[in-house]
């Protein structure tokens, strides 16, 4: 057995009938709206940043030091105020998705998304009606809670509602509509930044209301999971209807049995955040703390955020920047939609292993790019600059099949349902005071010490590989009420699972004596 790998489980494999309905994928297509939402989020802040007409207005003094030819070409967006505007989203974030588990576990993922997309809504009206600094992150903060409870919700309503046979490629529809919402703004920032008016940044920014719509009108009529109804009002008959309607088969009773067993234990545990800190559920802790992290130091959100700030000093002109954008957003969808058909048949680890490799490489060459062609000052040549967009197409089609789609998935797949809204809520709280963290600090970081930067995203990556490979068990295919069996498996993890379980059994074996 491989490092890392971990034998089917005793109860003998999936054993469930089923199908991709009509009924389940326009419910999940709906429910994905949330990660077009955060993809546009993403993009929009990149895109009007770097726009004349919008530093101009809100941030004149990152406009004087572009002009300025002594300020280093690292440090022409060097701003606090600047970071702190595409920042202040994900701090918002980060405290929501804390508030949003709560919700999600007592009255169901369908009305965490509800919530989440008013938030988006009341948020893309203060973005296009900005004219102070303060009304502008207001639209961020409230954009900010908006994804919180919908980045908390989403991935868990998607893998509960998906067969398990197909769950990989349903749930990174999530990160396609995230990829899908990052290219949309980045096409929307190339076409608004062409009105000499100079206003085109209000339609970058208040745009977001029209998705945020469908997601909220839609989330009125979405099914609730079948894991939350048994969980939450024990019908089994009204969840075998909803399976068979999900499953297009009334072959069900497998997966409404095993519905009913983890339900039943879910509520023995009352409060699951005290209780994923258990030594029991250590290694779904590890994984939900750990993977996020890790997505976040590949890197990837500097050219979420900063793509056209980063084209722009390197050389390219304003439209050629956001057109560079678009273009790495076009790898980053490809790579999307070759990761749904693959998760599924090659597993987890390996779209991982491959995508670090890729992106390890790329950042070290950006690295050495910037490092011998590209000076404080004067431009980098033409060749270069392009050779660098290049390379970042490949850096972003390396993340795109791993890191990006499978981030969401695997934490929600290794936690069982009584932490599972939990291990959801620190996947999503990590996330987001990741991405405060890279978007606060990176440009002052990129000033510092220039090309070095892509040195030390690089050197994380090669961290990630090796965390991947020694313990992160593959998870495809596998029921969510089965993969509990893959711990006593692993060559690291079933010391600390037995143990714990030796533990339980001798304490159950006391209580019973002493009683």
């Amino acid at each position: 057995m491989a490092i890392g790998d971990a034998a089917a489980p005793a109860t003998g494999g999936v054993g469930y009938g089923g199908r991709v309905t009509p009924f389940l994928l326009l419910s999940c297509v709906v429910a994905c709206c949330g990660g077009f939402l955060f993809g546009y989020d993403l993009g929009i802040s990149g895109g009007v940043t770097s726009m004349n007409s919008f530093l101009k207005r809100f941030f004149p003094e990152v406009y004087r030091q572009k002009q300025d030819s002594k300020v280093s070409h690292y440090c022409q967006f060097n701003s606090e105020l600047l970071t702190l505007f595409t920042s202040s989203l994900y701090i918002a974030g980060l405290v929501a998705t804390l508030v949003a588990s709560s919700i999600t576990r007592r009255y169901g993922r369908r009305a965490s998304i509800l919530i989440g997309g008013t938030f988006f809504i009341t948020g893309s009206v203060f973005g296009g009606a900005a004219v102070n600094i303060p009304m502008l992150l207001l639209n961020r903060i409230l954009l900010g809670i908006g994804l919180g409870f919908t980045n908390q919700s989403i991935p868990l309503y998607l893998s509960e509602m998906a067969p398990p046979q197909y769950r990989g490629a349903i749930n990174n529809g999530f990160e396609l509509c995230l990829s899908l919402g990052i290219l949309c703004a980045n096409i929307l920032n190339y076409f608004v930044v062409k009105i000499k008016a100079g206003w085109g940044w209000r339609i970058s920014l208040s745009m977001a209301a029209l998705p945020a719509a469908i997601l909220t009108m839609g989330a009125i009529f979405l099914p609730e999971t079948p894991s939350f109804i048994i969980q939450h009002d024990g019908n089994a008959d009204k969840v075998r209807a909803l399976l068979q309607k999900l499953r297009g088969t009334d072959s069900i009773q497998k997966e409404l049995d095993d519905l009913v067993s983890a339900s039943n234990l879910s509520r023995t545990t009352r409060y699951p955040f005290r209780n994923i800190f258990k030594r029991k559920y250590r290694p779904q802790l590890v994984i939900a703390l750990l993977i996020p992290f890790f997505n976040q130091v590949t890197g990837i959100n500097v050219i979420n955020f900063y793509a056209p700030v980063m084209f722009r000093t390197i050389g390219l002109k304003e439209n050629a920047s956001l057109l560079s954008s678009v273009v790495t957003r076009l790898c980053a969808t490809f790579a999307n939609i070759v990761a749904m058909v693959l998760v599924d048949r090659s597993g987890r680890r390996k779209l991982l292993l491959v995508g670090n490799i890729q992106m390890i490489l790329s950042q070290f060459t950006v690295g050495a790019i910037l490092a011998a062609k590209f000076k404080d000052h004067g431009q980098m040549e033409k060749g270069y600059a392009y050779l660098v967009l290049i390379i970042m197409c490949v850096f972003v089609a390396g993340y795109g099949w791993s890191w990006g789609p499978l981030t969401f998935l695997v934490p929600t797949e290794v936690c069982p349902l009584q932490i599972r809204s939990a291990g959801q809520s620190i996947v999503a709280a990590v996330t987001f005071l990741m991405t405060f963290v890279i978007s606060q600090t990176f440009l002052v970081v990129l000033c510092h010490i220039k090309s070095a930067t892509f040195f030390v995203f690089g050197a994380w990556i090669g961290l990630m590989t090796l965390f991947v490979y020694l313990f992160l068990p593959e998870t495809k295919e596998l029921p969510l009420e089965q993969v509990k069996h893959l711990w006593t498996r692993h060559w690291f993890w079933k010391k600390i699972v037995r143990e714990e379980q030796e533990e339980e059994k001798h304490a159950g074996i006391t209580a019973l004596l002493s009683s």
